[in-house]
């Protein structure tokens, strides 16, 4: 209660049986259509491949980096966006998953409601929260659950930001069979036994927005759980999740044992304040981690944005077609070539060096990224245009060199981006 008052526990028994299911069955497509996928992921400049094997789905355009390493979503179905899937079974899947994201978004907000509510009270605040509300909402009622509280009075301001920190628009699907592996590390601090995922707060997260993460071990097996009474610690044969105050050992940890069904969630700032990691059991498990990632600049959306801005400085003649760039402005230069390094490393090289595997489940990906390399080839070409008016003379020698020292560092920088590349 007092450690680790952020995180909250549901029982198997607390999940609707039919979302189970579709959930389940999910997973299970998912794996025999090969689409769990191990990640190469950079840290202190050295390249790795997870140990646990991923697939991200969420809303279309939308992207989770970690570890310099950018997902990119294979889509749920979205109104409002054409999505071929390679199969019905794989859209059935996403689809299982999108309504497990809209049960756990009311979770989140309740639990979220709850806490408050009761720090109100411990305030001697006035404020009370109705609690009693239907876990098996439909979408469509979503908004009326947050705001429709017969007895109670959420500020405007409160709901927003209730909304902004619950609204998850993705989850990082995991999978992993610890037979499989011949060697996991052994937990550090308390004695837990193996990893299957080392101590670590999720990144790329909206500022104090909650995880909520939902467990499946395939269960069922003589090895599920030991029945030696004189088992110390934890069961081996169980999975956990781990919990620690960061940077803290003298606090004890916590390991919750998950079996087919529970949920948990890290509300507010616990994802900060922890750290947690992932215990492996004996038998294969799926987990479903729900996020609300910081997209501000991992979308679509954005990147198109931002290339069309780029773009603005390129005009073609009416008479000669000739291209040249409208101003030779440092800051102008700057900004274009800036971008034109975000799409090549942040967008091109990070789907193309592993995104081919996407195809498993939809081609969905492949016209924006022939958008953005069709962007990139014009930005190539604008970075000639930029160097040969830079060696022309009709600039003073001021403007010369603000624009070169622009330059040079953006193209330096590039250069040694490109090799970093190659070498991956």
């Amino acid at each position: 209660k007092t450690k680790y008052s952020k995180l909250i526990f549901r029982k198997s028994d607390t999940v609707p049986e039919e979302l189970h299911r579709v959930v389940q069955e999910g997973f299970l497509t998912l794996r025999k259509h090969d689409c769990f996928f191990q990640d190469l992921v950079r840290i202190k400049g050295k390249d790795f491949v997870t140990p646990v094997s991923r697939i991200l789905i969420g809303n279309p355009g939308c992207t989770y980096k970690y570890l310099n390493t950018r997902l990119f979503t294979v889509p749920w179905p979205t109104e409002g966006y054409e999505i071929k899937y390679c199969s019905p079974q794989i859209h059935d899947a996403c689809k299982a998953l999108i309504k497990l994201n809209d049960y756990l978004h009311i979770e989140a907000v309740q639990a979220l409601q709850r806490q408050n509510s009761s720090e109100a009270k411990e305030t001697k605040d006035t404020v009370v929260i109705d609690r009693e509300q239907n876990f098996d909402t439909s979408i469509k009622e979503k908004g009326s659950v947050l705001k429709d509280q017969s007895s109670c009075y959420v500020s405007e301001d409160d709901y927003t930001s209730l909304k902004n920190r619950t609204s998850f628009n993705l989850t990082l699907l995991n999978y992993m069979d610890p037979l499989q592996m011949l060697y996991l590390k052994q937990e550090p601090y308390f004695g837990m036994g193996n990893m299957a995922v080392s101590w670590h707060h999720d990144e790329n997260l909206v500022a104090r927005s909650t995880v909520a993460v939902y467990s499946y071990s395939c269960e069922g097996s003589a090895v599920e759980e030991s029945n030696e009474q004189n088992l110390k610690g934890r069961d081996p044969a169980v999975w956990h999740v781990g919990l620690k105050v960061a940077w803290d050992i003298e606090t004890p940890g916590l390991a919750i044992p998950l079996h087919q069904g529970d949920c948990y969630l890290m509300l507010d700032d616990l994802n900060m304040t922890h750290q947690h990691c992932v215990l492996a059991g004996f038998l294969p498990r799926f987990s479903s981690t729900h996020r609300v990632a910081d997209c501000s600049r991992g979308t679509l959306e954005y990147i198109f944005s931002q290339c069309e801005l780029a773009l603005q400085n390129l005009q073609t003649d009416s008479d000669s077609m000739a291209l040249s760039l409208k101003s030779l402005e440092a800051a102008v230069v700057k900004q274009v070539e800036e971008t034109h390094n975000e799409v090549e490393f942040e967008w091109l090289r990070q789907f193309w060096f592993q995104g081919k595997r996407y195809l498993k489940c939809t081609d969905w990906w492949l016209e924006p990224m022939a958008r953005l390399e069709e962007f990139w080839r014009k930005m190539e070409v604008m970075t000639s245009l930029a160097l040969c008016e830079v060696g022309k003379e009709d600039q003073t020698v001021e403007q010369r060199n603000e624009t070169i020292s622009g330059l040079l560092l953006v193209l330096t920088e590039r250069q040694k981006l490109r090799k970093e590349w190659t070498a991956r």
